[in-house]
C-alpha cells in the first residue's frame, strides 16, 4: 500500500511539472515610442495564453509570459504587428501604423536617429 501511495505522488508531481513546463518567456523588439504605445501593446495582447506582457519604451523590448502549448512567439508578434507596431518577424500593415497617433509614429527603418 505504501508504495501505490509513492507511485501516486510521484505521478502527481511529474504531472504537475509537465503542467508548467508549457509556461515560456520571451523578450521580443516591439517599435513604439510612448505611454500611449505601451498602453496599446500591453492591452492587446490580453489573451488567455498570454499570462503576462511588460512594454519597455525605454530599449524597447516586450517581456512576454505565454502558454507554449496554446499560442506561439510568431502569433504573439502577427498579435503586436495587428496593433500597428513592428516586430522583428511581424511588420505592421501600413493602413494599420497609419492609423496611429502621431506621437506613436516610430522609425520604421529600425534605424537610430543621432541627435547633432
Amino acid at each position: 500500500m505504501k508504495s501505490l501511495k509513492m507511485i501516486a505522488v510521484v505521478a502527481f508531481t511529474m504531472l504537475g511539472t509537465a503542467a508548467f513546463a508549457q509556461t515560456k518567456t520571451d523578450k521580443i523588439k516591439v517599435l513604439g515610442n510612448c505611454g500611449m504605445c505601451k498602453k496599446r501593446i500591453e492591452t492587446g495582447l490580453k489573451d488567455a495564453a498570454i499570462t503576462s506582457a511588460t512594454w519597455d519604451k525605454d530599449n524597447k523590448f516586450l517581456t512576454v509570459s505565454y502558454d507554449s502549448s496554446k499560442i506561439t512567439n510568431a502569433t504573439i508578434q502577427q498579435k503586436i504587428a495587428g496593433l500597428g507596431h513592428d516586430t522583428p518577424k511581424a511588420k505592421a500593415k501600413n493602413e494599420v501604423y497609419d492609423k496611429l497617433p502621431s506621437c506613436c509614429k516610430y522609425d520604421r527603418t529600425g534605424k537610430t536617429v543621432k541627435a547633432h
